[in-house]
């Protein structure tokens, strides 16, 4: 799909992307700042495998008072990016042949960082009308003696879904019967939600803490997704084994932006308010526009900044003479006929649905709809 939008664009053709997981504002002055103050400062050797120090401390005052999280520095790993925090986790946790739960809708590289370890993705569907949220029945149903890792995701991409407390409570309650399984914990977009809501860290369950490995990172909150940084909490054999994975591979991220980081995940959460009222608002107007349109089932999702519409209803139907199958055909009808780049829901395990990111400007948003619109009538 990027690849064909690449292609539109070269061909001269006025694409509007609503495909991209990245926030389209700058990082914070306050954070360049800290990047330049540590370039002034002559940073500019290799650093930690895991991570400075001091980083790793403001990084335990982080989980502390956010998610109420106790973590000291020798289980805290900085990595090049959460997605590298995850791929560590998987890789160090997943041997061959065992099951990985992923709970759908997933982000997309799950699967393929199961796959890479040699173990079996196995999905667990939800749809629109459960809120894209898993119950504990079905958790239970997936369990198998060869079940090592649940992978969880909230606030969620590609839904914008946000578990509460009291539903992963529910599902605790099931893997405590199952003490050998691990629980990864994605929970980059935690600071984007909406609503009044806030999300709950599932290693704050206590049952749960010592076999859940916490990720976040500065990309989506911060607008940092070129600085990469992420970083993981969990038990301090599992840190010491991602550090020992991640030393043969990357070994420690950049210094300059690990620098930043301290000052970012220090900073007082009102200090990115602004981009997630911005969010919220296009967030509240693209669903205005979308439940406008026919055959568009969308959901009010309560964190991250993506709607995520069921347009099922248009399948083994013919628009504008193309027949539409599934999500892929129907994301490639809307580039191609609407010049709207989206997301198929199949590559996130939900295959009646499309992601849309309202991650740009409210003209593209207004624009892009009104074609969508137009395309489908």
């Amino acid at each position: 799909m990027a690849a064909k939008a690449r292609e539109l664009k070269n061909e001269g053709k006025d694409i509007i992307g609503l495909s991209l997981g990245e926030p389209d504002f700058n990082t914070p002055e306050f954070i360049k700042e800290a990047a330049i103050e540590a370039i002034e400062a002559d940073y500019n050797s290799y650093t930690p495998v895991d991570g400075y120090a001091d980083l790793k401390e403001a990084i335990c005052t982080k989980f502390k008072r956010d998610n109420g999280l106790a973590y000291k520095t020798s289980q805290i790993v900085v990595s090049t990016g959460a997605k590298q925090s995850i791929a560590n986790v998987v890789q160090v946790l997943v041997n061959p042949g065992d099951d990985v739960l992923l709970v759908a809708p997933f982000w997309v590289s799950y699967s393929a960082m199961v796959t890479l370890a040699e173990g079996n993705p196995i999905e667990i569907r939800s749809g629109i009308e459960t809120d894209f949220k898993i119950t504990p029945e079905q958790l239970e149903a997936a369990i198998t003696p060869k079940t090592k890792l649940v992978m969880l995701n909230s606030p969620n991409n590609p839904s914008g879904s946000v578990y509460s407390k009291e539903e992963y409570e529910a599902l605790a309650v099931v893997l405590e019967k199952h003490p050998t399984i691990f629980v990864m914990s994605d929970e980059i977009y935690e600071h984007i939600n909406y609503d009044g809501v806030t999300p709950f860290s599932f290693a704050a369950i206590p049952s749960m803490y010592a076999r859940t490995v916490t990720v976040n990172g500065l990309a989506k909150a911060f607008a940092m997704t070129g600085w990469r940084i992420g970083y993981l909490g969990g038990p301090e054999w599992i840190a010491k084994a991602c550090t020992k994975m991640q030393g043969q591979v990357t070994s420690g991220t950049n210094c300059i932006a690990q620098r930043a980081a301290i000052t970012a995940v220090l900073a007082p959460i009102g200090k990115i308010k602004y981009m997630v009222d911005e969010f919220d608002f296009r967030r509240k107007r693209i669903i205005d526009l979308l439940q406008d349109i026919e055959g568009f089932e969308v959901n009010v999702p309560k964190g991250a900044f993506y709607v995520f519409p069921d347009i099922s209803s248009f399948f083994e139907k013919k628009l504008r003479g193309k027949l539409i199958e599934n999500s892929s055909d129907f994301a490639m009808f809307l580039l191609e006929e609407a010049n709207v780049a989206t997301v198929t829901g199949d590559a996130f395990g939900c295959p009646n649905n499309i992601r849309i990111s309202y991650a740009a400007s409210l003209e593209d948003i207004e624009e892009a709809v009104r074609r969508i619109k137009e395309a489908v009538s």
